[in-house]
């Protein structure tokens, strides 16, 4: 067993699982970007992941893997920049074990995060949330369920993990009707339902008949529903609805966008950034900043308040002759 294997393994197991209580959709991530560097590695020296040494990850290594990402997988900046975070992680710990190959670490972590544009956020207007829900097929089983968590996406804004990872107990529909759930760093709220959405969940749960430990959005089989099972039901009812709102196919509609159309919602109706934040469970109100920036109401309002220049329209003409020829040259 090489130094590096060792070291992975003791970064899992210890410094994630043990010391940080890492949850499992970071530790998920990890492996994922270090499984992708070995392959990477693999290939490009041709040691088995097991052979490595701390020597083959040197910068020149890590820079060619993050530009692979990017041209070969066609990563986003946003992705690359979190893969990197992530070797970062691993080679933080590594410092503290190996301080024989502290040289190749630093020059590791002296790799910058890459700066990126940042797009106004997507979201949904009224008339496509109406279309949008209004797509599932009332008459089957996915379509009911389909149906309940559209409605409470929409109205909650929960992520796409914690609407996956969420179980019959956690929601409650009768007085005081609202869902728990537990967000990034493991940090639980409580979101209020609305009336409409109480009473298509209650009737979901009469349907559903599960136990309180039994998944609240189940797929046939009784599984859990994926990420990828929720953006592909998602892609289908869009495809419906757009028969009814053109206009859904000029947005790019992503679990995340129900997430964002809840928060633009929210700023329309006059509710506070910092409410909008715990509402959406962000660990700082700057977060809410994008939905302000995306808001065109609020800057439209604050045009109307302030005084227009008073200028006659034209453009200069010159009060000589001669200055006219010059100014023509």
């Amino acid at each position: 067993m090489s130094a590096i294997t060792a070291t992975v393994q003791m970064f899992f197991t210890d410094r994630l699982a043990k010391q940080r209580q890492a949850s499992a959709h970071t530790i998920a991530a990890y492996r994922d970007t270090l499984r992708l560097l070995f392959v990477f590695l693999q290939e490009r020296t041709g040691k088995c992941p097991a052979q490595l040494d701390w020597a083959d990850l040197d910068h020149t290594s890590i820079s060619a893997f993050l530009e692979y990402l990017e041209t070969d997988r066609h990563n986003s900046a946003r992705t690359r920049n979190i893969r990197l975070g992530a070797l970062r992680s691993l080679f933080h710990y590594a410092a503290l074990l190996h301080p024989e190959h502290a040289d190749v670490i630093a020059r590791v972590l002296a790799i910058p995060p890459k700066r990126f544009d940042k797009a106004t956020v997507s979201y949904l207007t009224a008339e496509e949330v109406d279309a949008l829900i209004a797509a599932p097929d009332l008459e089957r089983w996915e379509g009911r369920r389909d149906h309940a968590w559209l409605m409470l996406c929409i109205q909650t804004g929960l992520r796409v993990s914690e609407l996956t990872g969420l179980n019959c107990i956690d929601v409650v529909t009768g007085t005081g009707a609202h869902v728990r759930c537990q967000g990034k760093g493991r940090k639980e709220r409580a979101i209020p339902l609305t009336a409409p959405t109480a009473t298509v969940i209650r009737q979901w749960l009469r349907e559903r008949a599960g136990t309180p430990s039994d998944p609240l959005f189940p797929t046939r089989t009784g599984r859990r529903l994926t990420r990828d099972a929720i953006e592909h039901r998602l892609t289908t009812h869009r495809t419906i609805a757009v028969h009814s709102c053109p206009t859904l196919w000029t947005k790019k509609l992503t679990p995340h966008t129900l997430r964002h159309t809840t928060a633009m919602t929210l700023l329309h109706a006059g509710v506070d950034t910092t409410v909008i934040a715990l509402w959406l469970g962000h660990a700082d109100t700057r977060s809410t900043d994008a939905y302000i920036h995306a808001d065109m109401t609020i800057k439209e309002r604050a045009l109307a308040r302030t005084t227009p220049v008073d200028s006659p329209p034209g453009r200069f003409l010159p009060a000589d002759t001669l200055l006219a020829f010059l100014e023509g040259l």
